[in-house]
């Protein structure tokens, strides 16, 4: 009897442990320096990120400041390299009050699911809010097109584009379509191939069939030399715009445009209030 209460005790103990873990998880999205959000604001966009960030396997951040002097872009980044480290998933919204500006910068795959297009997608939803001086409207808009952005998937076509080298790099995921089709392809192939061999040579499975290696081979060797000349790499260079990001409005395909903060890569995209 007495071990049945002290497993149960532990069994409680432990349950109640657990919800300060929770709530911990979530409440380190919202920053708000410059007082922006009430605290029934916070908790409510600290719920909805924590689906988010669930899901997306990503830090989702909202941050706000009102006696920064420094750049909106650079403060982004170096926010998100300081917090999750270099290269890892992460999206952050932050709202400089001092500089006028609002930024969102992402790492690792929010790079991609949030490309210039879709980035700037959100911006038109978020300035709305923010010429109203609605800052919390203007938080809410940047959590719901995150949320539906990802739930979209990388967009078809999809590549990065490095600001400072003009180099492209284009991302390819197999859909489960594709694995599927891909799979029955090399079936069928493997399964032709095996038939015409069991035809052309008239094989029997179990007969003890021998090919005669001497009598039908044959090795011819030749020797080539190859004298490596000269090879040309052409890139292009392409300023980073911190007006826009590039990539016009909308929620289409398209690349995203990155560089590099602390030996990070980002993708950040902004405008003035």
């Amino acid at each position: 009897m007495r071990k049945r209460y002290l497993v149960l005790a532990i069994a409680v103990f432990s349950f109640l442990l657990s919800f300060p873990l929770s709530v911990h998880a979530s409440d380190n999205t919202v920053d708000d320096q410059a007082g922006l959000f009430t605290s029934d604001e916070i908790q409510q966009l600290n719920d909805k990120a924590a689906s988010i960030e669930k899901k997306s396997k990503a830090e989702v951040f909202i941050v706000t400041t009102d006696d920064s002097n420094k750049d909106p872009y650079k403060f982004a980044d170096y926010y998100l390299l300081d917090t999750i480290g270099k290269d890892k998933n992460g999206i952050i919204f932050y709202i400089d009050m001092n500089n006028r500006e609002f930024v969102i910068s992402r790492s690792g795959n929010m790079i991609d699911y949030l490309n210039d297009a879709r980035t700037e997608s959100a911006l038109d939803d978020i300035e709305y809010f923010m010429s109203a001086q609605d800052y919390f409207g203007a938080a809410d808009s940047y959590l719901v097109s995150v949320n539906t952005f990802f739930d979209k998937g990388v967009p078809k076509g999809h590549y990065r584009v490095d600001s400072e080298t003009g180099e492209i790099t284009y991302y390819k995921s197999l859909t489960p379509v594709e694995i599927i089709l891909a799979i029955v392809g090399a079936g069928v192939i493997a399964g032709g191939f095996v038939l015409l061999s069991i035809s052309k040579y008239k094989l029997k499975f179990g007969g003890g069939y021998n090919y005669p290696v001497k009598e039908k081979s044959s090795l011819q060797l030749t020797e080539k030399e190859d004298r490596f000349i000269n090879s040309f790499v052409t890139t292009r260079h392409i300023p980073r715009n911190n007006s826009g990001g590039g990539g016009g409005s909308g929620s289409g395909g398209g690349g995203s445009t990155t560089h590099t903060t602390g030996g990070g890569t980002f993708s950040s995209s902004g405008r003035s209030f």
